[in-house]
């Protein structure tokens, strides 16, 4: 099936005798494969188009058409020549509603300025006379060619391409209509009948009151957290944003006054933020600055394009915090206001055995005893520790430095300081089921398995003690990860 198009004339002004095969590229990128000619065609055009010669040399009288028209022409008998099927027009018509950026390819055909005046060009005259019938009845921006086919393309959501060459009086395909018509009705797809709730585009909005990071704290460090949750308020967003569902967060944020110093804004399930939608968050974002509220922008990388809209629209960009990942965002915050309320004061190194959780209401010589059984280790930043799949063979009592225990994947359980353990689940499973590694440089105390056996062998009330604990620690856990359950399943 043949293509139509006006673009000859302006491809031909620009690139002379090259402007067909300009065209010819262009619809193959929208098409995401490469397109032929049908020569007979292109002959039958040339032979039998007196029409459109005349409308031509017509345009050219008044100074409409500038270059040579039998030159014109041609470009435009051949580009009508170019062969596409009804999944071309489909792909093309995907591509348009895909922003210009070809889904099946990945490539980016043309900009999201030049996608919304082709499309607006298509609501209002795609159709030819039945234009106005056509948006009435469908409502989906749509360009009819008089070989048959109808490409109709609705922005965000789909592209389709029909083709069946029996014309109506309007020039456009019979059965091509219908079946448009039959999608937009059985299928809501009319652009102006919209029910959308912008109140979906937030999944969750809380304080860290029982979700607090992956990094584990010092129980003065927990305690200031636990009575300054409150800090903290966490937006998490989803969807593609738009004007409409920033303003509803914004208004969210104006009728709950943000009293949390610290904002965090959640992106990762964000795919695409436009232009208004940037510009809008972007002066809320400032005013937040200037009442003293620190935003911190999560789940976006520096490449991001939300990222780098939203920096380009916001008064002080400076000020604004951004992590990869949540978790990463929640613990800045959660040391922000550790630090403003007294944390960190205490010494970074523990050398005592009977300030590790595991280890407590144990007597001074059960803790010395199982000093002595212990052998200290030093590693530097960046060394594993451990390694998951291997055999768990020992536990770690860390004195000093940060270690994250992390899935092999690269996912991040937990983060550890001075006075915790690591390797604990050694006591109850047979090999390691993640990796530890040395965020910096690193004292421990290791203990190994087998002469801890022998120790519980011969005191069993330590044992009993030791394996309390544990539970206690699985238990916090548990408790943690069921809040995070509860808190999703609450939205």
């Amino acid at each position: 099936m043949p293509v139509r198009s006006p673009v000859p004339v302006l491809f031909h002004q620009v690139d002379g005798a090259h402007a067909f095969e300009r065209i010819r590229e262009k619809l193959s990128q929208f098409a995401g494969r490469e397109l032929g000619v049908d020569d007979a065609v292109h002959a039958s055009e040339a032979l039998t188009g007196n029409r459109n010669r005349a409308i031509a040399w017509l345009l050219r009288n008044y100074l409409v058409l500038q270059d040579d028209v039998d030159a014109v022409l041609d470009t435009y008998f051949r580009q009508c020549a170019i062969l596409v099927t009804a999944r071309d027009l489909a792909v093309m018509a995907a591509t348009l509603a895909n922003r210009g950026v070809n889904p099946v390819t990945g490539v980016s055909v043309i900009s999201p300025n030049i996608v919304a005046r082709t499309l607006s060009v298509m609501t209002s005259s795609g159709m030819y006379d039945y234009a106005g019938e056509w948006i009435y009845r469908v409502g989906i921006p749509a360009k009819s060619g008089v070989g048959g086919g109808i490409v109709a393309a609705l922005p965000s959501q789909m592209g389709l391409g029909t083709f069946s060459p029996c014309l109506d009086s309007h020039g456009n395909s019979v059965r091509g209509l219908k079946v448009c018509e039959a999608l937009s009705s059985r299928f809501d797809l009319h652009m102006l009948n919209r029910s959308a709730d912008v109140r979906t585009c937030i999944i969750a909005d809380y304080d860290i009151f029982g979700i607090s990071s992956r990094r584990s704290r010092q129980p003065n460090e927990q305690q200031i957290l636990e009575e300054r949750h409150s800090d903290i308020r966490v937006i998490e967003l989803v969807g593609a944003l738009n004007f409409a569902t920033i303003d509803y967060v914004t208004r969210r944020l104006a009728g709950e006054p943000p009293n949390a110093p610290l904002l965090i804004l959640d992106f990762r399930r964000v795919p695409d933020l436009t232009a208004a939608g940037a510009q809008l968050l972007g002066e809320n974002l400032t005013v937040l600055a200037n009442i003293g509220v620190t935003a911190i922008l999560t789940g976006l990388e520096t490449t991001s394009p939300v990222w780098t809209e939203v920096r380009a629209r916001t008064a002080e960009p400076q000020r604004l915090r951004r992590f990869a990942l949540l978790d990463e965002g929640i613990e800045w915050a959660e040391d922000q206001v550790i630090y403003r309320y007294g944390g960190f004061t205490s010494s970074k190194e523990t050398s005592h055995l009977g300030e590790q959780a595991l280890l407590a209401d144990l007597a001074p010589a059960e803790i010395a005893a199982l000093a002595d059984l212990s052998t200290p280790r030093r590693y530097e930043a960046g060394q594993r520790i451990v390694s998951a799949g291997e055999p768990a063979n020992s536990l770690f009592f860390l004195q000093s430095g940060m270690v994250s225990v992390k899935l092999p994947s690269g996912v991040r359980l937990a983060s550890l300081g001075p006075g915790m353990e690591f390797g604990e689940m050694a006591i109850i499973e047979q090999h390691r089921s993640a990796d530890v590694w040395a965020d910096t440089p690193v004292k421990c105390l290791e203990l190994p398995l087998d002469s801890f056996a022998d120790y519980r062998q011969l005191h069993p009330q330590t044992a009993l003690k030791i394996m309390r604990n544990l539970s206690a620690l699985l238990a916090r856990r548990l408790i943690l990860a069921n809040a995070k359950v509860d808190l999703l399943s609450a939205y």
